[in-house]
């Protein structure tokens, strides 16, 4: 393993969304299916935008819609664990911003998975790309690391 990069850590992370993974989750292999993960890191990246206030999915102008998504897989996770997904901006530019996210089994330091995902801000109505919002900046600024 010397030669390999050392597994991402909680400490590593700056928001932590908690999941518990459900009965339907897991595949006929007894672990919890690949595109499951994707939804635990869509859930992480739109939890946060929602608690900070600055996301409501009903009436904001501008969204952020998924352009790219990535997962590299560690070790299985499986029902009945919970997950505690991690989250923080790598790359913030003028309409587009792009996550880190790692996925962490029940009581973990170390990454199970770990993710990328982009959002690209739209206007709702028009669909095309407008600059992030400045409340939403602030917002990812706030768990963006270099």
């Amino acid at each position: 393993m010397s030669d390999k990069a050392p597994l991402p850590t909680r400490d590593d992370y700056r928001y932590f969304c908690e999941i518990q993974t459900r009965w339907h989750d897991n595949d006929v292999y007894q672990h919890v299916n690949n595109v499951i993960y994707y939804s635990f890191f869509d859930t992480a990246v739109n939890e946060h935008l929602i608690n900070s206030g600055v996301l409501d999915i009903a009436t904001s102008t501008a969204i952020g819609l998924v352009i790219e998504t990535q997962c590299q897989y560690f070790s299985s996770v499986s029902f009945p664990d919970k997950v505690s997904v991690g989250l923080k901006v790598v790359h913030l530019g003028n309409s587009s911003v792009r996550y880190e996210t790692a996925l962490f089994r029940n009581n973990d330091t170390d990454a199970a998975a770990l993710g990328r995902f982009v959002h690209v801000y739209v206007d709702r109505q028009t669909n095309r790309p407008v600059p992030i919002p400045d409340p939403v900046r602030k917002v990812l600024k706030s768990i963006t690391v270099n």
